[in-house]
C-alpha cells in the first residue's frame, strides 16, 4: 500500500524532476522532510541522519513492535517503510532529485526485509525448541493456582512450570509456542515465537459433531465445561479468522460456532468493539454460527463467556 505522492508544480524547462515513487517536500533539511512524511502515517519522531536503518514503532501495533524503518541516505534523500502495511516510500527535498538514492533506498528496503524475515524465522525455530522442552518438563497444572482459583475453572489442557501455567500453541499440528499465564492473570507467549495463526485445543476434534472457537483460554474452558464440545483457542481477536479458516479446511462439514468476546466498553472510548467485529468476520469467512454472550441485567463489567459464568456463580468482578 502506498500513499499518494505530494503534488508539486510541474518543473520548468531544464529543472530536474523527482524520481518515480519518491515523495517531494519543501523543507530546508531532509530530516524535516522525512518527519513530515512519517507524520502522514501517524508516526511522530525526530529522524537522525545516522546513515543506517533505524527502526520505530507503528501506532497501530503494540509498543515495541518495531514494524517501521527509515534511513537517511544523503542530505537530499531518505526512505522509510512500514512492513505490515506494505508501505515503502522515498523522500527528497524540493529541487534536484537523487535518482541513485531512490534506487538504493528500494534495494536497501528489500534487503532489510529479507534479513528481518530470516531473523524472525530463526527466532521462531528457537522458541519452538524451547516450547517443546518446557512442555515435556512441565508438571500437571495445580488446580489451586491463583489464576484457576480466581476463574473457578479446572486446569484442562494446561501444564505448569514454577508459578506459570502453560498453554500449548500449535501451528499445522506442531507445538510451536507456549502461552504463559501468570498468577495475576497476565498472559504472554515465549519471546520470538510464532503467534500468527497459532491455536490451542480443549477436548478432542475426532468425531466431534460441533466445534467451538473462542479467543482466550478461560472463555474456552468455560464453554467446554458448559457445553461439552471441543473448543479451539485462538488466543485473541486478531487470530480468530485465521484459526477459523484452518479449522474449516480440516473439518469442511463440521458445525463450527464462533464464540466472540463483547468488548462493549470500547465504543465509549471512540473505538470499535473489536471482539464482536472479529467474531462476526470469522463466522462470515467460514460460514459458521456466531454466538455472543448475554449479560446479567445491570452488569457493566463482563465481556466474555468466562466472565458471565463467574458472575452467575457468585464470583463476579
Amino acid at each position: 500500500m502506498q500513499t499518494p505522492e505530494t503534488k508539486t508544480p510541474a518543473p520548468k524547462k531544464g529543472q530536474a524532476q523527482a524520481p518515480s515513487g519518491a515523495t517531494t517536500h519543501r523543507h530546508s533539511t531532509i530530516e524535516a522532510a522525512l518527519a513530515d512524511a512519517l507524520a502522514q502515517h501517524g508516526v511522530v519522531l525526530t529522524p537522525k541522519a545516522s546513515g543506517r536503518f533505524e527502526r520505530f514503532d507503528t501506532p497501530d501495533k503494540p509498543k515495541g513492535n518495531a514494524n517501521g524503518w527509515y534511513r537517511i541516505h544523503t542530505p537530499q534523500a531518505a526512505s522509510f517503510g512500514i512492513w505490515h502495511l506494505d508501505v515503502a516510500e522515498t523522500v527528497t527535498l524540493a529541487g534536484p532529485s537523487d535518482p541513485e538514492a531512490a534506487a538504493q533506498a528500494r534495494l536497501d528496503a528489500m534487503r532489510e526485509r529479507e534479513r528481518r524475515d530470516r531473523e524472525r524465522q530463526q527466532h521462531q525455530v528457537e522458541a519452538a525448541e524451547k516450547a517443546r522442552r518446557w512442555w515435556a518438563q512441565a508438571a500437571p497444572a495445580d488446580p489451586a493456582h491463583p489464576y484457576l482459583a480466581d476463574k473457578q475453572l479446572p486446569p484442562l489442557n494446561l501444564r505448569q512450570r514454577g508459578d506459570m501455567l502453560l498453554m500449548p500453541l500449535y501451528f499445522e499440528g506442531e507445538l510451536v509456542n507456549l502461552e504463559r499465564i501468570f498468577p495475576d492473570g497476565g498472559k504472554r507467549p515465549l519471546p520470538g515465537g510464532r503467534v500468527k495463526g497459532v491455536a490451542s485445543l480443549i477436548g478432542r476434534l475426532d468425531d466431534a459433531e460441533r466445534v467451538l472457537v473462542a479467543e482466550g483460554w478461560s472463555t474456552a474452558a468455560a464453554l467446554h465445561e458448559a457445553m461439552g464440545c471441543p473448543v479451539v483457542v485462538a488466543r485473541n481477536a486478531d487470530n480468530l479468522a485465521l484459526v477459523a479458516r484452518r479449522l474449516r479446511q480440516r473439518l469442511p462439514e463440521a458445525d463450527i460456532t464462533i464464540c466472540g468476546d463483547d468488548d462493549r466498553h470500547l465504543p465509549a472510548q471512540g473505538l470499535a468493539n473489536k471482539g464482536r467485529v472479529a467474531a462476526r468476520h470469522a463466522a462470515l469467512a467460514i460460514d459458521a454460527t456466531l454466538l455472543m454472550p448475554s449479560f446479567c441485567e445491570g452488569c457493566e463489567t463482563c465481556t466474555d463467556f468466562a466472565d458471565v459464568r463467574q458472575c452467575r456463580l457468585g464470583g463476579g468482578q
